[in-house]
């Protein structure tokens, strides 16, 4: 029998000239380094950038959303001022509205010299009150007739106007802004019929006349 040798191993034959290193298999790193990415790490990418494309359109959308919104707030806003400020000028238009009647009372009196006393202190603080509320009266004799303005309540010919005019206020008119609460009710004058035909026909027969009677002397 053959004894072996306790702690020797038997090792395969080396060439004469190498190493043992040389006997070990190595890896070709070459072919290491060309292998491809893994495809799970692509998959990855493109979900990633799929999902970044969800967050930027859901992003726009809400921004979107909320420009609507704040822009709808606002149109609000402006429709409540709005709305606010018309309640408020009606709600004036109705309290000086019942006052007119007082205030044609003062006119009236102070007119026929009858505002006098505590009664004209009371009147004049009454019409101070209302004109700081805007009430504005208006109307006045000799002015152009407006319909839009004026009430015609007497109708009269004239030969010294050249329009239908106001000759009279009968009643004044009042407006708060450019809202009329009440026309100014007058007595109004129309031309003469036919005065703006007969007077250039006697303007002629005039200068005819002093033509003849004013010229100068012949010879």
């Amino acid at each position: 029998m053959t004894e072996e040798t306790p702690g020797f191993e038997e090792k395969p034959d080396v060439p004469s000239g190498a190493t043992p290193d040389d006997a070990e298999p190595k890896a070709d790193s070459s072919a290491a380094a060309e292998e491809p990415a893994p495809a799970g790490d692509a998959n990855q990418t493109a979900g990633l950038v799929a999902q970044l494309d969800q967050v930027r359109t859901a992003l726009g959308e809400r921004t979107a959303d909320l420009q609507r919104l704040q822009a709808e707030y606002q149109n609000y806003r402006r429709r409540v001022e709005r709305d606010r400020i018309a309640v408020k000028e009606i709600a004036i238009a109705n309290l000086l509205t019942e006052l007119l009647p007082v205030l044609d009372d003062i006119g009236r009196a102070r007119e026929h010299g009858e505002l006098v006393g505590g009664f004209k202190s009371v009147a004049e603080s009454l019409e101070t009150v209302a004109a700081k509320m805007g009430l504005q009266q208006f109307g006045k004799e000799g002015e152009p007739f407006d319909p839009t303005i004026h009430e015609a309540l007497m109708h009269s010919y004239a030969p010294d106007v050249t329009e239908t005019t106001c000759v009279a206020i009968l009643q004044p008119g009042y407006r708060i802004g450019e809202r009329t609460i009440r026309p100014a009710r007058v007595a109004v004058a129309e031309p003469q019929p036919g005065a703006q035909t007969v007077k250039p026909a006697e303007e002629n027969d005039t200068a005819a006349d002093d033509k003849e009677s004013g010229g100068p002397d012949e010879g």
